[in-house]
């Protein structure tokens, strides 16, 4: 494999990314000098009413039509196109300074553990690139899978690089509608990771369906509620929890769905305002569970993603992880709303520069490989 100097990895890198939530896009763009980096702009770009709710049908199997699914990707990468030039007005800098933009796309389905393992995220980088004029990188989790790996979670390679440190153990955990973990032992190890369960997936759904609002605010609504013991040791009993890492999942198995199973099997009374609550505890529970299983003994855990505005689920993870403090990873000098984003800017650095992005000992690959496809923006003369 031909290896580039570091120089190669340094530049001005837009990271985009619509989450599990898939209610806006996150966009960042993220300077990268050697080893450091600053995040020099952010924005989240709201997605409209319309497009949620198709990506939601489609990501459910509610909607099957191949036709519509790619009248969703070009839509929705118009929108990516969209936040990455809105990002750069923000910031103040011409297109031509960008490096390339990393794009996540929109997760539709994600099914590592089929016969034939496969991952699909939407949201066409032939559009961004040609609507930006930046050389976009996207389609960042199939190699991973063709070298047998579960293509994600991808996000502690760049944990790794960017919080790391020889002098004490951290955890990184970020909760968005799936929470993942982040093992980081010191810099000279590589980061372990997998996913732990629902983050936001089934709290925003059981919202949305009892309350008629995208989500439950500062996690209010659980708070009023009391958790019942009987749902959450039966949501805690499948299968998911006592695989061993590596693993990964979505809301494709994490939905409302799975959860009226558990509800039907109880044969209880409960009230939408106690599942809430035993759904927030499921969130805080199996993260701790996660850490406890793998015998990772961290000196500190740093929680990012869209779970840290919930007051009540980072109060319950407080109390489960005790003594061990807790706080987000602005305490690292990074936003915990835009560590996501940052880190596909990050891969399409690694990207670029032709060196690994995936980190095996978290998805399970058999080696190291150069992420996604290069779709290449303006030419120049």
């Amino acid at each position: 494999m031909l290896t580039l100097p570091a120089a190669a990895t340094e530049g001005l890198f837009i990271g985009l990314l619509s989450g599990t939530s898939h209610d806006a896009i996150d966009a960042a763009l993220l300077e990268i000098k050697g080893h450091h980096f600053r995040l020099l702009a952010h924005r989240s770009h709201a997605l409209s009413d319309s497009l949620q709710e198709r990506i939601e049908r489609l990501s459910l199997g509610l909607d099957n039509d191949i036709r519509q699914m790619m009248n969703l990707d070009v839509l929705l990468a118009r929108s990516f196109a969209s936040a990455a030039n809105h990002l750069i007005r923000q910031a103040g800098v011409n297109a031509d300074d960008i490096d390339a933009i990393g794009s996540h796309g929109q997760t539709l389905l994600h099914q590592p553990q089929s016969d034939t393992p496969w991952s699909l995220q939407i949201g066409d980088p032939n559009i961004i690139a040609e609507n930006t004029g930046i050389t976009t990188v996207a389609d960042f989790r199939r190699r991973d899978l063709a070298a047998g790996g579960q293509g994600a979670p991808l996000t502690p390679a760049f944990h790794h690089w960017a919080f790391s440190s020889d002098d004490r153990n951290i955890a990184v955990v970020n909760i968005g509608g799936i929470s993942n973990l982040s093992w980081l032992e010191n810099s000279s190890r590589p980061a372990i990771g997998f996913d732990c369960g629902p983050g936001n997936t089934l709290l925003d759904a059981w919202n949305r369906q009892h309350r008629q609002t995208s989500y439950d605010h500062n996690g209010e609504w659980a708070a009023s509620g009391t958790s019942h013991a009987p749902l959450l040791q039966s949501c805690l009993q499948d299968s998911f929890f006592r695989q061993a890492a590596p693993k990964s999942s979505g809301p494709d198995y994490f939905n409302l769905q799975w959860l009226n199973k558990h509800l039907k099997a109880l044969q209880a009374a409960l009230s939408p305002a106690d599942v809430q609550a035993t759904l927030a505890e499921l969130t805080a529970v199996s993260i701790h569970r996660a850490m406890i299983d793998n015998h990772l003994d961290a000196e500190h855990i740093y929680f990012c993603g869209g779970g840290v505005h919930n007051r009540h689920l980072m109060s319950l993870l407080a109390q489960q992880c005790a003594p061990v403090a807790v706080s987000t990873t602005a305490a690292l000098g990074l936003h915990p709303d835009w560590v996501e984003a940052a880190a596909f800017a990050w891969l399409a650095s690694r990207t670029l520069a032709q060196r690994s992005g995936n980190p095996p000992a978290a998805t399970g690959a058999a080696h190291e490989v150069v992420l996604g496809g290069v779709y290449y923006g303006a030419t120049r003369p």
